[in-house]
């Protein structure tokens, strides 16, 4: 595993009550950094906290609505309250809705996902900016999907969402690399995590048809996906503006 200094740094992670978000708040926390620990499942927001204070680590939770813009400047706000600033931020949150293809899909699961996908992403970015700011510039790291890169079907508010993140993320690159802001997303392909489970409701047999999908032959763990946020948000990626990284196992792959 690399090696990484975040002592002294700020980082503000949505999403971070399980799944990517734990493991990349757990990893940035094991490195020094001090995490705010963002989701609107609060109780796993603090369970989240609880694993990176029993390992000697600083953390915080705070429940945010991505879905809000004032909720999630809130956030932001506690961050440079708690800790006196921004440095790194993940815009991770995400949900999955039951499928459909478009002219079945309730209009109500297509705005919820855009809201939360794509919104959220962009709430994220406007409010954090300023703090980044104020300490002469940072990163930001947005969670697209290997389904930002590809169509899936019955899943078009997902699909869309992880589209838009992709655009969302060039645009405000180039917006901001000239303040010492860089913004980059990732596209992970299917990770282990508590959403994960639940679309796959326990089933061996949905694992598999899904792990199939990957050539790699398998699924990815939450840490694996992490390993590439903190990459991105350290000096190491110091020249790596507005790209959607894969980290799919193959699955996008022509």
């Amino acid at each position: 595993m690399p090696e990484y200094d975040f002592d002294g740094k700020v980082v503000a992670i949505t999403g971070a009550a399980g799944g990517i978000g734990r493991a990349t708040a757990r990893k940035f926390a094991a490195f020094g950094a001090s995490v705010v620990v963002a989701d609107i499942d609060l109780a796993g927001a603090q369970e989240t906290v609880e694993q990176i204070v029993g390992n000697g680590g600083k953390a915080t939770a705070i429940r945010t609505d991505v879905a809000d813009s004032a909720s999630v400047k809130a956030m932001v706000a506690a961050a440079v309250n708690t800790y006196g600033g921004l440095d790194i931020a993940h815009n991770n949150a995400g949900i999955v809705g039951a499928g459909a293809n478009i002219a079945d899909m309730p209009d109500e699961t297509w705005e919820r996902g855009i809201a939360v996908m794509l919104s959220g992403v962009f709430y994220g970015i406007k409010h954090e900016v300023p703090a980044l700011l104020a300490r002469g510039g940072g990163s930001i790291i947005n969670t697209s999907s290997g389904a930002g890169l590809i169509g899936f079907p019955g899943m078009a508010n997902y699909v869309a969402a992880k589209h838009g993140v992709i655009g969302l993320t060039k645009s405000a690159a180039l917006e901001y690399i000239t303040q010492g802001i860089r913004i980059n997303a990732i596209c992970p392909g299917t990770a282990r995590s508590r959403m994960v489970d639940e679309w796959m409701d326990g089933s061996a047999e949905a694992e598999a048809q899904v792990a199939a999908l990957h050539p790699i032959g398998r699924i990815a763990e939450a840490d694996e996906i992490a390993e590439a946020v903190l990459w991105l948000a350290s000096p190491a990626a110091s020249f790596v503006v507005g790209v959607a990284m894969p980290i799919d196992g193959g699955y996008t792959l022509p």
